[in-house]
């Protein structure tokens, strides 16, 4: 068995701890927060998980909170009419899997850090830095970088045949709530596009406090809703939300006449370029490190595939490593275990960086026509588990165009 050791504990890094600690690993990881700073700090994501991220961690009995946490049956599509007077494009459908769920990371990661423990693992409580990582590399046989921020993640050389954007395309903003107007039919992400405006999506959730709702506002930058700069307080991050929904998306507003903030730390604001990173690290001794999720592949929030990404990346590591036995974690080893894990997170990559752009008019019209076609709804949101799925039909215009021809006969 082998000794590996990881910096940072989220989604993937913990995750991959701990099935590596199941397999007999000596595991460390190092995380620059204790489980307390976490569970009591700011929110960090709005990780929306659907039913082949969540089986990563079903496989490895760690879906703790499933059934605590409110289920998401499906997703909700809306597009406001030009002219203001309501929904050019409406329309809903169930994920055919099972629900999607969302946990907040302030409640999931300290379970996990404690369970890691509990099953053998380590836990270093450290802000590591680069002379940090010589320190690690000669003491273990393979050290992962899961931290996407941070000295340690800029070692990763950006890939700029993977990486389209420079510059951050979306103003971010989370705000977790209670007291909103469930849904009707069943529970759903409700996804509203405002063309040249952004984006706006809301969710069932579980966090500190119990269940919530997750608010997620993605602005054009200049745009309207790029409009956090001046916001200071947690009442008026809230107020700002509320805004927001009555100015563009009344029929949302309506849901949240008495929401409240879960605590004032169930807020967030912020921006980053979305990109793709080369996976292997040199540090100054010559000595490699392998980049893992968020450190090597940093999408924008648009899709709900951030989360996702991470617990299939983990999971393909630690298949890569269960495989790859007693033979050394050489740059070979690393190149191959990223490719392998890129050849299923690449879908999702590159299908989020295209909804960040004007949506071409094959998607518009595909769009458009899961107003009449609920079989054209039902597979774009079932999308959002396997966006594979996507480039047999949605990504570019012949493809396209005969898929409509197919439903419409």
């Amino acid at each position: 068995m082998s000794k590996i050791l990881i910096v940072g504990a989220g989604q993937a890094g913990l995750q991959l701890a701990l099935g590596l600690v199941q397999d007999g690993h000596d595991v460390t990881v190092v995380s620059n927060r204790t489980a307390e700073d976490i569970r009591g700090g700011k929110v960090m994501s709005s990780q929306c998980m659907f039913h082949d991220a969540l089986q990563h961690e079903r496989d490895l009995g760690l879906d703790f909170w499933e059934d605590e946490c409110p289920d998401i049956e499906g997703i909700s599509f809306v597009v406001p009419a030009p002219d203001g007077s309501g929904k050019a494009i409406d329309w809903a459908a169930r994920l055919d899997h099972g629900p999607a769920q969302s946990v907040d990371q302030r409640v999931k990661m300290p379970g996990w850090m404690e369970e890691l423990e509990k099953q053998g693992g380590k836990l270093v409580l450290h802000d590591a830095s680069v002379p940090d990582l010589e320190g690690y590399a000669g003491e273990n046989d393979l050290v992962i970088v899961a931290a996407g921020k941070g000295e340690v993640a800029q070692l990763f050389e950006r890939d700029a045949a993977r990486s389209p954007y420079s510059a951050p395309q979306r103003a971010l903003a989370l705000t977790y709530v209670t007291g909103m107007t469930p849904r009707p039919e069943f529970t759903a992400v409700c996804f509203n596009l405002i063309p040249t405006v952004g984006e706006y999506f809301v969710f069932p959730a579980l966090t500190t406090t119990g269940e919530c709702e997750i608010m997620v506002f993605e602005g054009v930058p200049g745009g309207p809703m790029d409009c956090w700069g001046d916001v200071s307080a947690p009442a008026e991050h809230l107020a700002k939300s509320k805004w927001i929904l009555e100015t563009f998306l009344p029929w949302e507003a309506e849901r949240c006449h008495d929401v409240e903030l879960t605590d004032d730390n169930g807020i967030l604001a912020g921006r980053f370029p979305p990109t793709v990173r080369k996976p292997v690290g040199e540090l100054p001794s010559g000595a490699l490190v392998l980049g893992l999720a968020d450190a090597v592949v940093l999408n924008d929030p648009i899709t709900g595939q951030g989360s996702n990404n991470a617990s299939k990346a983990a999971a393909s590591y630690l298949a890569s490593i269960r495989e790859h036995g007693d033979g050394p974690f050489d740059r070979a080893f690393m190149e191959q275990a990223f490719d392998r894990s890129w050849d299923e997170v690449q879908y999702s990559t590159i299908w989020t960086n295209a909804l960040l752009g004007p949506p071409p008019e094959h998607v518009l019209q595909l769009l458009q026509a899961g107003n009449e076609h609920q079989e054209i709804a039902s597979r774009f949101v079932n999308g959002f588990n396997d966006p594979r799925d996507f480039f047999d039909w949605f990504m570019d215009p012949e493809s396209a165009s005969q898929y409509l021809a197919q439903v419409a006969a």
